[in-house]
């Protein structure tokens, strides 16, 4: 089958919202997939075409307008599978403001509960949306949430009998909000960022470009994503896209891929996918996990994007993955690695398609003194130099600037700074919080050139029009006047011991009688015989010393799977220190200096 991308691009570029693209995709090709569930053995499940879902959307937002109205917010809370999407699309037809949210997980309910809580109680919601198999379930979990106690539930599963048409004048608002998306960050307190038609629309377009889903004549471009639809990337870079674009996109759930891997694989390799993305720990799994014998089944070559997105994004990922599966057809050039956050839709930066990632080599030293030193290939015996993925550039009608965020100026070539935003992607503020919003969402340069700026919190600099991530500024470690990244630090224990879990480490400082003592703390999987913490500590100590010239004062070693992350898998390194000094954390042994 092929499509007529050139006539796609036309019609969702004079749309003001993704209500109405998909409204035009079921006039147009109602009968066209768009979207085809697998199940954990990588067997097809249910689907959905564009006429099937345009139908299940106007059924849902004519329930919505039975007990809602315009700009009230719905909560949306499904299990994996493809009612989500349905009830997404009902909000948006109804004029209802979404808010995707993780339900509890039976084996940590109290996590989720606390999560849920908190967000219901910040957006006052008015419905909860639910689906699917799992529905009561879902429901019977929730009973403790005093924020959803009164509140009315819809399962959208069901049979729903109702009048009206399911349209509001909101769907055609490109002003008006489309849904809310909760982040977390790195304090573990939700905030609802907003997120209007406008700008949802505004990162469509340019996430088609970096992908090239608009190339005329390409057939059956498909995407395959076990990315949560609640999360920021599994929403506008996999949902709404495959949506926006016209294609196809194959659903697994985000557990069939931690168990089976392969999964994933295979349904890029059987259904020809353009576009599959994960972060570092994906990639890294699919290495460990798959034999020999599974990668020779697959054949990759159609692989046209293979997105990376992380903090940071790993060069070891890269050659890793590379290596393991250039065999099954995969092609360096494939990897896409890019930069975005949820304040400005998702998408701010990415690479040009069919070029390799850009790996640069700094020193460590030099960053200590907010400068960048650049090679673009390893210097000799040198053991400061550690490498950096690029993540491109700026696309479209956005503006990146790298700021000095004391002086609030811009940071000359190569000076390691905060990264500045502004465009038509960048979100509308914090929901109800009008003092965050004006200092991240309205950051002036000192001589006020430039407009209003969107402080993103993240350090970086730019080397050749390329960008280069090197942490978080609220999160950066001062010792003896050096600026350290923690994730080098998390990194260095990380590849010391094969017990350790790879991008599942915190490190931080606390004070203690007037000093500033260095944390450690290392989730370990099931150590291996013979393995001793107090003999494994110090080395981690002998290391961090070796490599970055610091001393720890004490190192943790926790259970699997017990450290705060956000919604998307980044540590949570406040989070983890609140934890820590509040005696709540799962310790498996700890040694002391």
């Amino acid at each position: 089958m092929t499509h007529d991308y050139a006539h796609d691009r036309s019609m969702v570029l004079g749309e003001c919202s993704m209500a109405e693209v998909l409204r035009r995709r079921a006039a147009d090709s109602a009968a066209r997939l768009a979207f085809q569930f697998l199940h954990c053995d990588g067997t097809e499940g249910p689907r959905l075409t564009y006429g099937e879902l345009d139908a299940q959307a106007r059924r849902i937002a004519a329930a919505l307008q039975q007990q809602a109205g315009p700009g009230e917010r719905a909560l949306l809370l499904y299990a994996p599978g493809l009612e989500f999407i349905p009830a997404f699309f009902g909000c948006l037809y109804a004029g209802l403001i979404a808010v995707p949210a993780y339900p509890p997980r039976p084996d940590r309910p109290w996590h989720g509960i606390e999560n849920l809580s908190r967000i219901a109680e910040d957006c006052q919601v008015r419905i909860v949306l639910t689906g699917g198999d799992y529905a009561a379930d879902i429901r019977q979990m929730c009973r403790s949430v005093r924020a959803l106690a009164d509140l009315p539930w819809l399962n959208t599963s069901e049979n729903l009998v109702v009048n009206g048409t399911g349209w509001s004048r909101e769907a055609e608002d490109a002003a008006a909000i489309s849904h809310l998306q909760y982040t977390s960050g790195s304090t573990g307190t939700p905030k609802g960022v907003i997120v209007a038609h406008s700008n949802v629309m505004h990162n469509e377009h340019m996430i088609a470009l970096a992908n090239g889903h608009y190339e005329t004549g390409a057939a059956g471009i498909c995407g395959v994503s076990w990315l949560p639809f609640q999360h920021d990337l599994g929403l506008v870079a996999g949902m709404l896209q495959a949506v926006y674009v016209g294609g196809p996109l194959v659903v697994l759930s985000p557990l069939t891929m931690l168990q089976r891997p392969i999964v994933w694989l295979e349904a890029v390799s059987r259904y020809r996918a353009h576009t599959s993305a994960g972060p570092n720990f994906a990639y890294d799994l699919c290495v460990r996990r798959l034999t020999l014998e599974e990668r020779g089944s697959l054949d990759l070559s159609c692989w046209s994007v293979a997105g990376l997105g992380a903090e940071p994004v790993r060069a070891s990922t890269i050659e890793g993955f590379t290596a393991a599966f250039a065999g099954s057809g995969f092609r360096r050039e494939a990897f896409y690695p890019s930069y975005g956050l949820a304040e400005a839709t998702l998408m701010v930066a990415g690479g040009q398609r069919h070029s390799p990632p850009v790996i640069a080599w700094v020193s460590s030293a030099g960053l200590q003194r907010k400068e960048a030193v650049v090679e673009l290939s390893k210097p000799a015996n040198d053991a400061d130099a550690r490498p950096l993925v690029g993540c491109g550039a700026a696309w479209f009608d956005q503006r990146m600037v790298i700021v000095d965020p004391e002086l609030r100026q811009p940071c000359p070539p190569g000076q390691v700074g905060e990264i500045w935003v502004s465009g038509p992607s960048v979100a509308q503020g914090y929901w109800q919080r009008p003092e965050e919003t004006q200092q991240t969402f309205h950051a002036r340069l000192s001589n006020s050139a430039g407009g209003a700026f969107l402080r993103t919190g993240d350090l970086g600099f730019i080397h050749h029009n390329e960008l280069f991530i090197t942490g978080r500024l609220k999160e950066l470690l001062i010792i003896r006047g050096q600026n350290h990244y923690p994730h080098d630090i998390e990194s260095t224990v990380q590849e010391l011991n094969p017990a350790f879990r790879r991008d599942a480490g915190a490190v931080f400082q606390i004070e203690h009688d007037g000093v500033e003592r260095l944390i450690v703390l290392q989730e370990i999987n099931r150590p291996p015989n013979g393995f001793d913490p107090v003999i494994t500590a110090r080395r981690v100590r002998q290391r961090i010393a070796e490599q970055h010239g610091i001393e720890v004062d004490e190192v943790f070693f926790v259970r699997s799977a017990t450290l705060p992350k956000t919604t998307s898998g980044k540590i949570q390194r406040h989070a983890c220190r609140a934890a820590y000094e509040s005696g709540r954390l799962s310790f498996w042994e700890s040694s002391k200096s």
